[in-house]
């Protein structure tokens, strides 16, 4: 029986300074796009009298705000190990995503409140519609075709640095697409004179972003429980194990997320008249197959005991 762990040599430092280079490129693209776009869209949208612009230009500002957070906790996500936090403090991240999520779920309730009030009461005209400029539509189809550049480049980096907060961000481009279409389609209609349609189309801007804020708040938490591996990981730390020579079966696969990073535990089952040293070769095995395999393990723990007739090994599976 045994315990070990593995501490590969790679150039995880060279990795990790290309991820905080996309990551930081990711992040300062959409702060400085979304205070253009918020000085642009508040302005026209009060301008050219376009509640749905407005609104709009709202969910830029409140983009601006959160970036500033993430910033902040992306730099403390980059802190090095210590006696507290031996495996270092990644985890920021996940946290600066439930920001995120937390400020677009607000900006969502707020921007709703306000259209549907306006909407109604326009609908029931109980107030004065003011005419909207057609500038108000040109500013909602450039921030579409923004968006979609920067929802493009965002979710690109996201998926190769498997940063959770940069995903988060590309997301909320997304969302900023739909919010803007919105927008576009109330401006047009209350251009032809169905003035009561732009607030309302602010109010359909607001549920995309609520959704999008829940969607975020969402994987952020299951991230923070730990619920990994999937069985798609799980599946193919098996698969992988299933060529190691002397292990008989694969009994348990725990994984823990630390940033972009998994730290894993396997339990193995092996013959068990083989030595001490024969077991420690197997384990060593396990772990260089694992990092090599996967780029995002940091590290392996491996404990192996020998199969018995009476072991729950006997119904493990190596793979699945």
């Amino acid at each position: 029986m045994d315990n070990k762990e593995t501490r590969p040599d790679r150039t995880a430092d060279d990795n990790s300074v290309e991820r905080n280079d996309a990551c930081d490129f990711a992040v300062n693209i959409g702060l400085y796009s979304n205070v253009f776009l918020a000085l642009l869209k508040t302005a026209v949208g009060i301008v050219g009298h376009s509640a749905a612009l407005l609104a709009d230009g709202i969910n830029s500002t409140s983009d601006f705000v959160y970036y500033v957070a993430v910033k902040i906790f992306m730099r403390l996500s980059r802190m090095p190990p210590d006696d507290e936090h031996p495996y270092g403090h990644s985890q920021f991240e996940t946290i600066a995503a439930l920001v995120v999520g937390a400020f677009i779920i607000t900006t969502g309730v707020a921007i709703f409140w306000e259209s549907a009030d306006r909407g109604y009461h326009l609908y029931k005209g109980a107030v004065e519609a003011s005419e909207i400029s057609i500038y108000a539509l040109w500013t909602a189809l450039f921030t579409i075709a923004l968006k979609i550049g920067l929802a493009v480049k965002t979710r690109k980096i996201g998926a190769q640095t498997r940063n959770p907060v940069v995903s988060a961000l590309a997301k909320d481009h997304l969302n900023d697409i739909m919010a803007s279409s919105a927008a576009a389609v109330g401006i047009l209609l209350a251009l032809f004179g169905y003035s009561w349609v732009d607030p309302f189309a602010g109010a359909i801007v607001s549920l995309f972003i609520l959704k999008t804020g829940v969607g975020i708040l969402k994987d952020a938490a299951m991230e923070l429980m730990d619920t990994v591996p999937g069985r798609e990981l799980d599946a193919d730390i098996r698969a992988a194990l299933a060529g190691v020579q002397g292990i008989k079966a694969v009994e348990e696969v725990r994984a823990h997320r630390f940033g972009p990073h998994f730290i894993v535990n396997v339990t193995l089952c092996v013959e068990g008249d083989i030595p001490v040293t024969r077991g420690d070769e197997i384990a060593t095995q396990a772990e260089t197959t694992l990092c090599a395999r996967f780029h995002y393990i940091r590290k392996v723990y491996v404990h192996y005991h020998p199969g018995a007739p009476a072991s729950p090994c006997e119904n493990a599976k190596i793979s699945q």
